[in-house]
Order: C-alpha cells, then structure tokens, then sequence
C-alpha cells in the first residue's frame, strides 16, 4: 500500500478516536482488568457489539500515555497484507512519535497478525488487541501467541451498569431509587445489555436479528468457508428459541431435517459457543470425566433468545432471569477462574454451582416467583441438596420480588430480589 494514502488512513482513524463524544459512555468493570504495562498483550474477547472496542479506546486514553491505534475494520485496510504491517508501525510513529503502546483493532484481518504481535511483545512493546471471536477464541490464540497473552472477557452491560446508563444509583437504598431499580430489571430482562440498545431502544427493529446473522456470516461462515449459513442458522435459531437446553445433536438433526450427521449439529454448536453466541454450563460433578456430558446451554445475552425476537413484558421471565443471573456469574467469577455448574441429581435442580479449585464457594437458585407453595418447596429442595452435595453450607435464591432468609436440614437459604443481588 502507498505510505502516502497509509498515514491518511491512520490519521482518519485517530481523528475519529480523539474527537469521539464520550460524556455518555458507561464506566466498565473489566477496564480496570486491562494491565497496559503488562509484557503479555492484552486482548479483549467477547460477542461482537459488546463494546471491546469502546473499552480498549477508554483505557488506553484514559492512561494518559501516548499510543498507536489502527483499526482494520476499514474497507480501505481490507486488502493489507501481513508483510505491510511494518509500514503501519513505521507510519504510526511519524504520526504519533515515540509511544510503547499499541491498540490493534480488529485486528485478525490480516494474515499473519500474531508474527507482528509476538515479535513486538518481544521488543518490549505494550499490545491492547480486538478481534472477531471464531479466530481469537480458537485454540489457534494460544498456539500463535504462544501463552504471551491475557485474555479479558468482555460481556454485554451489566444491569448495574444498564442502571447507570440511566442515571439510576445502584447503591442508593431510598424508596425511589428501590423504584426505578425495579422498573430497569424488567427493561433488562427484556432488552437485554448490548449497548448500542440504549440509544436505539429497546423497540429497535431487528437489532438483534441482524447482530446474529452479523456473527453467523462473519465469525462462522467465513470460517468454515461453507457456501450456505443457511443450515448452522437453522440449529442457532432453533436453540435461542428454547434456551437454557440441554442440546442432544441427534434430536436437533431430525427435528430440523438437516440431513447432517450428529458430529457435524455437534461441530456447529461448538462454533456458536465459540462466537459467544451460546455459552455452555457443565453439570457438577466430583468425577472430572462426567463434567463433559449433558451441557447446558444459554444466550450470552437475554436480547438473542428467541432468536433476537422482543419478547413480552411477562414471557419467559424465569428463563431470562435465570440466564441474567448465569452471565453475572461469568462475568464476577471467571476473572478469578472460578468455574461455574449446573447441579442434577436424583430428580433435584439447582441452576449454578460455583468452584473454586475443589471448593465449592456458592449455590444459586433462580425463580421468578415462589409465591406457592410447590414453587417454593422445589426451589429449596434443588438448593440444599445441591449445597449438601457440594459440600458448601449456604445457597442463594434469587428471585423477583421476595426477600428473608430460612435454615433447612442444617442448609442456610438466603432470598434476595434480584434488583438488589445483580449490583452488590
């Protein structure tokens, strides 16, 4: 590429960066995950339209420091190829002048990205990477980056930080603010946490519909090079429409007549998940080898179940509180390599088990409502069986409206609303 028409580019894109509105932007809990002096690179994964672009840009400005930044999500980049990648560095120091940090966007579009990569990790330079999840969630990251990398997973908005989009206090504990915390959990539960919904609203048409075909084209087809995305289309509508699922590929082959064989519906669902369209639970269990059977799965976010259809005010509500609760989990346990479970066993349910190492430091229960008597005595059944079964002496029931605490069998339940337990 012409150096000329390079550093137009490059200059474009730092104009756009500089002088981008960000009095409305949400503070987010993984920034502070991000370790710019770190000799690992950094590279933020998650669903595309999660905002790892938007993160990425607020830590390395808010750092203070002087720094590169390219995005090769630019049509005017599409044809660069893996030996010009030097004339980027050497055009964004003429630009920029001295900085040991660089922010790359986007940036598996380039063949031979993770060379670059490595060879400035070794010269001492500081590396914030994004890109599209099908190559950067592979076990392709970690045989080209050869371990030099810490991945910082990055989930839609938090419903704490869906309450700060609006203004609201999650720590506040007046009535008021108890209120609105209230009538944001069913917007959540609705909408959902992408981002670009809080601007659109929550009645935006197709958003959801076109971020999924968005990933199945971009991160999956592209991948596979498969002609079609026609048939791994059918088996991600068919389970966002029916999530949490225990998936049997058999099962999901006949009733679609796809016409594949079960390995193959397998091989699709394990794109899904690694395209964060799906995340996968495994069931607990003290045998390691028995973890592997039956996964559960779940949207990433509650806006793609139903295959991106808005839902209505009271439809499915338990299965999307359930999957909210899963992705706060995630997003406050795996930073610390927490593993979380689905417990079943003997005709007794919890929906998550959460393991430190062989410990087990959490029990969640989630119902909508346990107003009636059966609901309530099969909540707590799953619960404390499940803490007993763990080992772990206390649960969770996560609810909707009830809140108090009862000791069974020796098993202490807490009963938290959910507006209060999603923003501790």
């Amino acid at each position: 590429m012409d150096l000329g028409a390079l550093e137009q580019i490059l200059a474009d894109q730092r104009k756009e960066l500089v002088e981008r509105d960000r009095s409305a932007l949400i503070d987010r809990v993984e920034e502070g995950l991000i370790h710019l002096d770190s000799h690992l690179a950094q590279v933020v994964i998650g669903v595309r339209r999660s905002g790892k672009s938007t993160l990425c840009q607020a830590a390395a400005l808010r750092s203070g420091r002087p720094f590169g930044y390219v995005n090769f999500d630019d049509e005017r980049l599409v044809s660069l190829r893996g030996e010009e990648l030097n004339a980027v560095l050497e055009t964004l120091y003429a630009l920029n002048g001295r900085f040991d940090l660089l922010f790359l966007d986007e940036v598996q579009n380039i063949p031979e990205w993770n060379l670059f990569v490595n060879r400035l990790l070794r010269q001492g330079m500081h590396v914030l990477v994004t890109g599209s999840n099908a190559k950067l969630l592979s076990g392709e990251l970690a045989t080209h980056m050869t371990g030099r990398y810490h991945a910082i997973e990055l989930f839609p908005l938090s419903f704490g930080e869906f309450c700060a989009s609006r203004g609201i206090d999650p720590t506040d504990k007046t009535t008021l603010a108890a209120g609105l915390r209230r009538q944001a959990l069913g917007d959540y539960l609705r909408q959902g946490g992408f981002p670009e919904l809080l601007s659109e609203g929550p009645s935006a048409p197709g958003y959801a519909r076109a971020l999924i075909g968005d990933i199945l084209e971009r991160d999956i087809r592209q991948r596979l090079r498969q002609r079609s995305v026609a048939p791994i289309r059918a088996v991600a509508d068919y389970l966002l429409g029916i999530v949490p699922t225990i998936p049997k590929p058999s099962t999901l082959n006949a009733r679609l007549a796809l016409g594949r064989a079960p390995k193959t519906i397998s091989a699709y669902i394990e794109h899904l998940k690694r395209a964060y369209l799906l995340i996968a639970l495994q069931k607990w269990s003290r045998k390691p080898h028995l973890r592997i059977r039956n996964e559960k799965l779940y949207p990433v976010d509650v806006a793609l179940m139903g295959g991106g259809r808005l839902a209505n005010p009271d439809e499915n509500v338990g299965w999307r509180l359930e999957t909210v609760v899963l992705i706060e989990l995630l997003r406050r346990h795996r930073p610390f390599l927490d593993e979380v479970f689905y417990y079943q066993e003997n005709r007794a349910e919890a929906d998550f088990v959460v393991c430190r190492g062989n410990e087990t430091v959490a029990v969640i229960q989630v119902s909508a409502d346990i107003g009636t008597p059966k609901a309530r005595e099969r909540e707590f059944r799953g619960a404390i069986a499940a803490a007993k079964a763990t080992g772990c002496p206390e649960a969770t029931l996560v609810t909707l409206h009830e809140r108090g605490e009862e000791t069974r069998e020796g098993v202490r339940v807490r009963i938290v609303r959910a507006q209060d337990w999603l923003v501790r």
